[in-house]
C-alpha cells in the first residue's frame, strides 16, 4: 500500500502535487505517479514534486520532478516557485536555495510573487542537448504549419517556434507530440509557439514533454524570451502571457534567467492506494 500526505499548488494553472519527503519516503514507481496525476481517477497534476533531503550544504532541500507520464526531468520553473513559497512560509525566510537535477536554484519573495533564478540559459547544441552539431538559432525542422525553430536549454530542452498567432497553432492535434519526440532531441523536448506582440511582450503556448498542453510553463516562458532576444525580436526582459496568466522574464547579462509570478495553494490531502 502506498500512502502519503500532499499539498496541491499551482503557478498560473501549471499544477503540482507536492510531497514533503525531507525525512524519508516519496520513492514512487512510474505507475503510482501516473495514477496520482490522472485527472479523472487520481488527484490530477502536470507534475508530481518530491522534496527530498538536500545533497549540498547550501541547499534547503532537493526537488525531484516527475512528469505526469512518470518520467523524471531536471527543471520546472513554476514548481520551483511553488515549493519555494511553501518553504518560505514554513521558515519565515524570504530567500532560499535548493537543489534540482539542473543545479542549485535561488528564489526570493518579490512584488511579483516568487522570483526564481533558473540559472544560465544554454544555447550550445551539446548542452541543450541536441543529437548532433546544429545551429541552435535556426533548426532545420519543419512540421505542419511550423518551421525554423530555435533550440534553448533552461535545465531542460526547448524547441521554440515564432508564429503570427500562437492560439491558432494546433499543438494538441498530434503536432506537439510529434515534435516532442523529434530525432534531433535525444531526451525529447518541450515545444513553444511564440507570438511576438511587442519588444517587451510575448504570447506563448506550450506543449510540455511527458505532459502535453499546459496552462503555463516557467522554463518555456524563459526559453521563449531567450530565443526571441537571440533572434532580435525583444530586449532582455519581457512579460510572457501564457494560457494561465503572465510571467515576468529577465535574461540578465551574466546569462542567468529570472522568472517571477504568482503561486497559489489549492488544497491538501492524503493519498492511499
Amino acid at each position: 500500500m502506498t500512502q502519503f500526505d500532499f499539498i496541491k499548488m499551482h503557478g498560473l494553472g501549471n499544477d503540482f502535487v507536492i510531497i514533503d519527503a525531507r525525512t524519508g519516503g516519496g520513492d514512487l514507481d512510474n505507475a503510482t505517479v501516473r495514477a496520482v496525476a490522472d485527472r479523472k481517477t487520481g488527484i490530477g497534476c502536470d507534475q508530481l514534486i518530491v522534496m527530498e533531503p538536500a545533497r549540498m550544504i547550501e541547499a534547503a532541500f532537493f526537488m525531484r520532478i516527475r512528469n505526469a507520464d512518470g518520467s523524471e526531468v531536471d527543471a520546472c520553473g513554476n514548481a520551483a516557485r511553488c515549493v519555494a513559497d511553501r518553504i518560505m512560509k514554513e521558515t519565515g525566510e524570504t530567500v532560499i536555495k535548493f537543489q534540482t537535477g539542473a543545479g542549485l536554484l535561488t528564489a526570493h519573495r518579490s512584488d511579483n510573487g516568487i522570483t526564481v533564478d533558473m540559472g544560465p540559459a544554454q544555447d550550445q547544441w551539446s548542452d541543450i542537448p541536441l543529437a548532433s552539431p546544429t545551429d541552435t538559432l535556426h533548426l532545420p525542422i519543419k512540421e505542419g504549419p511550423l518551421s525554423d525553430p530555435s533550440a534553448v536549454g533552461i535545465g531542460n530542452p526547448h524547441m521554440v517556434f515564432f508564429v503570427k498567432d500562437a492560439q491558432a497553432v494546433p499543438l494538441a492535434d498530434g503536432l506537439g507530440s510529434k515534435l516532442e519526440n523529434h530525432d534531433l532531441y535525444p531526451e525529447r523536448t518541450n515545444v513553444e509557439a511564440v507570438e511576438v506582440r511587442s519588444r517587451n511582450n510575448l504570447r506563448v503556448r506550450v506543449w510540455e514533454r511527458g505532459v502535453g498542453i499546459t496552462q503555463a510553463c516557467g522554463t518555456g516562458a524563459c526559453a521563449a524570451l531567450v530565443a526571441a532576444h537571440r533572434r532580435g525580436f525583444t530586449g532582455r526582459s519581457a512579460k510572457v502571457e501564457l494560457d494561465g496568466g503572465v510571467l515576468s522574464i529577465d535574461w540578465r547579462k551574466d546569462n542567468h534567467v529570472l522568472m517571477a509570478g504568482p503561486v497559489a495553494t489549492s488544497f491538501t490531502g492524503n493519498w492511499t492506494d
